[in-house]
């Protein structure tokens, strides 16, 4: 084999383990879609799956014409350099000139992203990238099911997942960013620049949007309002494991000239662990959460998500004992967190704060105690508490739940956040589309979750134009 060939055959099998990883990401949306689509109610399931499509193609368009570029732009601002962007010095040299390169390559009129025989990495690297910043806003589809207008939920969806999410991964999930640089902060399977981002935002959006009707009795005590489709549900969750095992892989560094896969951070690390240790992630948070709800079907499923979240930020440092007893304590523990936040009088209607906000920052912090002083490549400090701490502070609050209490407030200012009580009661697929999800059955007065109103004849809310 010519030395050409062989360079050739270290790109493309480096450019096929991206790209099949990132199509295999794809499942954690159609998980996404029969998980919420089976939570909301029957006269919701339409607009709630059609929600979720919006997701995808939203974030994937702006991801392309301005997230990608933030990811690049980011990572020395503010205490190392400005935003990098055509206004810098091309001459610069250094970070700054390495930096540059890459800013200038992820442009959405450059070459890189299109057909460019010279170029076979960018353009897989930016669609695992577009999977990831798709799944963080989809954790925010859940738990506004059944009473958010679709626009403000466009708006709120484009704005974690494409800006908020992508400049704390610029910070803590970057070579080049300043939480690594700095700090020596440690978040390999991205379980607070991601999840917590998304879960603290979702927070923030939920108690301005406020609990569906019927949710809270008059004297303030939650009401169960049941998934429709329990089991959908269910196929949903296990489909988005399936997608995460992909999202796992898709965070191992494997590119041409590497004697060794590594994290984004440059430590080493091998993909045979990262599936012994996600496999028992998964299956210990599993039974946590069956222990902690005491058998509830829903929270023990959303268990092994909050399992894999929980060890995700060192996973690709814990010894499967060590995977076994982070992913049993954040999925035992999330069950309560989610009844706290019912206690408070929020309706997050899939728990996406206690799986994804409390178990994603938990997971970071665990790593700054359990992983305490592992070395990092050279000049760059250990593995601490400290940069832990700062580091899922700033991504819980100052980019998740302050952007989407504040942004979120300002549509409810605006009444554009919540749909009308008339839309509501009737269902959003009759409201919205004209047309019910199972029209084959005759459509009865809602139950499920709802204090004793009648049903407003949908030719009363007629659907939008």
């Amino acid at each position: 084999m010519s030395p050409e060939s062989q360079e050739f055959l270290a790109t493309f099998v480096s450019e096929s383990y991206y790209y099949w990883a990132s199509v295999l990401m794809l499942l954690i949306h159609v998980g996404f879609l029969a998980y919420e689509g089976g939570a909301a109610r029957s006269k919701n399931v339409l607009a709630t799956m059609v929600k979720n499509l919006m997701t995808l193609a939203l974030v994937g368009l702006t991801f392309f014409y301005f997230g990608w570029w933030v990811y690049n732009a980011f990572p020395l601002f503010p205490f190392q350099g400005g935003v990098v962007g055509p206004w810098t010095d091309p001459a610069s040299e250094g970070t700054v000139g390495d930096v540059l390169a890459l800013v200038q390559a992820s442009y959405p009129w450059s070459p890189a992203l299109g057909p460019n025989i010279a170029d076979n990495l960018t353009g897989v690297f930016w669609f695992a990238f577009a999977l990831f910043a798709m799944t963080t806003a989809s954790i925010l589809s859940g738990a506004v099911i059944e009473r958010i207008q679709i626009g403000a939920y466009s708006i709120l969806a484009i704005i974690l997942g494409s800006f908020t999410w992508v400049v704390a991964a610029a910070w803590g999930w970057s070579p080049y960013g300043w939480f690594f640089t700095q700090l020596g902060y440690h978040d390999f399977g991205c379980a607070a620049v991601l999840h917590g981002v998304a879960g603290f935002f979702a927070l923030g959006v939920v108690i301005n949007l406020g609990p569906r009707i019927g949710k809270f009795d008059a004297q303030g005590k939650p009401r169960a309002i049941m998934p429709h489709n329990l089991p959908l549900t269910m196929v949903g969750l296990m489909l988005i494991f399936v997608g995460f095992y992909a999202f796992l892989a898709a965070c191992v560094i494997f590119v041409p000239g590497q004697t060794g896969e590594i994290t984004i951070y440059g430590t080493p690390m091998t993909l045979a662990s990262l599936g012994v240790n996600t496999t028992l992630a998964l299956s210990a948070g599993l039974v946590g959460a069956y222990m902690g709800s005491k058998g509830d079907p829903f929270y023990t499923i959303s268990g092994g998500l909050a399992g894999i979240i929980t060890s995700g930020a060192g996973i690709d440092l814990y010894s499967p004992q060590i995977v076994i007893l982070l992913a049993f304590l954040g999925a035992f523990t999330m069950p309560f967190v989610g009844g706290a936040v019912e206690k408070a009088g929020i309706d997050d209607a899939v728990g996406a704060f206690a799986v994804h906000g409390y178990c994603g920052v938990l997971g970071s912090l665990l790593v700054g105690i359990v992983a305490a002083g592992y070395p990092q490549p050279e000049g760059i400090p250990a593995i601490n508490f400290g940069a832990q701490i700062i580091g899922a502070a700033i991504c819980a609050l100052l980019l998740g739940f302050l952007p989407g209490y504040g942004v979120s407030l300002v549509l409810k200012k605006m009444g554009l956040l919540r749909i009308s009580e008339a839309q509501e009661i009737t269902g959003l697929d009759l409201s919205d589309y004209g047309i019910a999800g199972y029209p084959e059955y005759s459509i009865l007065p809602e139950k499920n979750g709802s204090l004793d109103i009648p049903v407003v004849p949908v030719a009363q809310v007629a659907p939008k134009p």
